[in-house]
């Protein structure tokens, strides 16, 4: 890979060694951050690829530059690849992020100070679905669900908020929710308030393009979704929606919010969405489910409090309330023994978001390594010793040797 660099390391030194240093942290860290994953050496050299000197304002076949005639093809693949894999109407490949993909959906069919129901980002919800810090709470009025004590979404409580308050458009979907989430349910109440339904999927669509998580799209009127996380391709957004609503969609992302696509983007979203259509992709997120499932249980069994008291998808929430350290403090310990977590708030959080009570952990990235069942059992001792030993630097330092040693054993691009 680094022969690909060469250009790279003569013009510009600085830039060249951040890219070599970052290689090697991503090969000698466990990366258990939920929302992260490695793309393929195909998703790689698309995404690198030529394409990206290409302007390629408006739509296939409806362009504003000439010369798009390739662009239009890798467009076109990504697209009917996507309607294939998740039978949607109607796909938009072109939103440079999930946040992006979501801004437009409530562009194109609220107005400023319109209501959104979304989930609380205390409770695992994401910052677009109407947090007062992000556009989605600036601009529009914002109510919001959460989980019960249990750690579970109250369906009857989502109800009784949705008929008292009656929102323009209930979000469904969460950055840090391990359970499987019924979106008919959300279907049956968005309909009994007359509210439109938009299920945001970024973190679960590699296990929806595969079966192994219920679908929304018979359901929603409008999907989105990243095309990093379990999906496992570059880092970008898409909206499916239904047909009615298409021309309403396409039109807020280009010319509405965005002006020209990333096309080398889309070049890689096309490869990845090939990739997803395979069945090595199926059994691959059948173990992130199953890798989640074992990290959960070896940790419970270490003493480790999750909330909701396990996982039924890729990631889980540990509260570390009865482990004496915050968030931010486990955070950087298992930094310095080599694995990479995010702090993260747990429901009724007393602690801020910049400290909190929890860390999220996720399996897709180890899982692309081809770790498995056993490993998950390491990790977890793993974890279970720095935390144990947080305040020991020497105990932390020799936690690290083992760290490199697992990765050693399963390197993430095989020369």
């Amino acid at each position: 890979m680094d022969m690909e660099r060469e250009n790279l390391k003569i013009v510009d030194p600085e830039v060249y060694e951040a890219i070599r240093k970052e290689k090697d942290r991503e090969h000698n860290k466990i990366v258990l951050i939920a929302s992260e994953n490695y793309v393929s050496r195909a998703v790689l050299e698309a995404q690198g690829s030529i394409f990206t000197n290409k302007y390629a304002e408006g739509y296939p076949g409806k362009r504003y530059y000439g010369g798009c005639e390739y662009a239009d093809i890798v467009e076109n693949l990504a697209i009917e690849r996507a309607k294939k894999i998740f039978g949607a109407d109607h796909v938009n490949v072109q939103p440079h992020s999930g946040t992006q993909a979501n801004m437009a959906v409530y562009f194109a069919v609220l107005k400023p100070g319109d209501k959104i129901l979304g989930m609380k980002l205390s409770h695992g919800g994401h910052l677009s679905h109407g947090a007062s810090v992000n556009f989605s709470g600036m601009l529009y009025t914002n109510v919001s669900y959460g989980v019960n004590k249990g750690g579970y979404i109250d369906y009857d409580e989502v109800r009784r908020i949705a008929i008292e308050q009656r929102p323009r458009m209930i979000v469904v979907g969460a950055s840090a929710y391990s359970r499987i989430i019924d979106f008919k349910v959300f279907s049956d109440i968005a309909r009994e308030v007359q509210a439109y339904l938009l299920t945001d999927i970024a973190h679960i669509a590699g296990l929806i393009a595969t079966g192994l998580h219920p679908s929304p799209v018979p359901y929603a009127d409008f999907v989105t979704t990243t095309t990093h996380k379990t999906l496992r391709g570059p880092r970008g957004g898409m909206i499916l929606c239904r047909a009615e609503y298409a021309r309403a969609v396409d039109k807020m992302i280009f010319p509405g919010i965005q002006g020209g696509p990333l096309v080398h983007g889309i070049a890689a979203k096309a490869v990845a969405l090939k990739e997803a259509m395979t069945e090595d992709f199926r059994r691959y997120q059948k173990q992130v489910i199953d890798n989640a499932k074992s990290l959960a249980e070896e940790l419970i069994k270490r003493g480790f409090a999750i909330v909701s008291g396990g996982t039924d998808n890729h990631l889980m929430l540990l509260d570390l309330s009865n482990k004496g350290v915050t968030g931010k403090e486990a955070e950087v310990a298992l930094d310095r023994a080599g694995m990479t977590v995010n702090k993260n708030a747990i429901p009724y959080d007393e602690r801020p978001p910049a400290v909190t009570s929890g860390i999220r952990l996720g399996t897709p990235s180890v899982t692309t390594r081809g770790m498995g069942r056993e490993e998950m059992g390491e990790i977890a001792g793993l974890i279970s010793a720095v935390i144990n030993n947080s305040k020991e630097p020497e105990a932390v330092q020799a936690i690290a040797g083992k760290v490199g040693q697992l990765c050693e054993r399963f390197p993430i691009y095989r020369e």
